[in-house]
Parts: C-alpha cells; sequence; structure tokens
C-alpha cells in the first residue's frame, strides 16, 4: 500500500517517475487547406452557360439516372433534386456530351421533361 501511494505522488508530483524533467513537445505544424481551383463556366451543346447547383439526392434520383442512361446520357454526379421534397419533384442531370437531363417524378412516377 505505501509502494502504490509512493507511486502515486510521484506521478502527481513529476509528471512520472522515470526522470525529474519534464521532456519538450514539438508543436506540429498546421496543415495547410488547398484553395479550389477556378473553373470556367460549363456550356453546353448549343453554348449556353449550364447554371451549377449543388447535388442533393432524392427519393427518385436512381429512377431517373437510369431513364437517363437508356436515353444515353451517363456521367457526372447523379441526377439531382431540383425542388423541394415532396409528392411532386424534378431532377436534372448533366451528361458527358453537355446536354441536360430533366424529369418530373409525381408520387415515384417519373417521365422525361
Amino acid at each position: 500500500m505505501k509502494r502504490l501511494l509512493l507511486a502515486v505522488m510521484c506521478v502527481a508530483v513529476l509528471g512520472g517517475c522515470s526522470s525529474g524533467r519534464k521532456q519538450k513537445v514539438a508543436a506540429r505544424p498546421a496543415p495547410v487547406k488547398m484553395a479550389a481551383p477556378v473553373q470556367a463556366p460549363a456550356l453546353d451543346a448549343k453554348g449556353q452557360p449550364i447554371a451549377h447547383v449543388p447535388f442533393r439526392p432524392g427519393v427518385s434520383s436512381v429512377t431517373v439516372e437510369n431513364m437517363a442512361k437508356k436515353q444515353g446520357c451517363t456521367g457526372g454526379v447523379g441526377a439531382g433534386l431540383m425542388t423541394p421534397p415532396g409528392p411532386v419533384e424534378v431532377y436534372r442531370m448533366v451528361c458527358n456530351n453537355r446536354t441536360i437531363f430533366q424529369a418530373k417524378c409525381e408520387l415515384r412516377q417519373c417521365k422525361q421533361i
């Protein structure tokens, strides 16, 4: 019991029994954050600028992506939800050939616009 008490006191006072002096810890440099590359605005097949909308998946995203694939539209991040979630939703997908595939889904029944 005396040895345990001595060991606890040694750790509390000295920070460890192995040496009486504290070791210096080298500070690590902060990680460098890379800036996002600036890209020119994307243009569709007709030369019109494509509006960039952040991708939001929806309930019918996979269904619309499969419909687009049947029409020859592939690539991009997929079919993103353009309207608030609800009974009627509009999805948009930008294809590799810079065309836009859109679909309207009513109660998960989707049709190409």
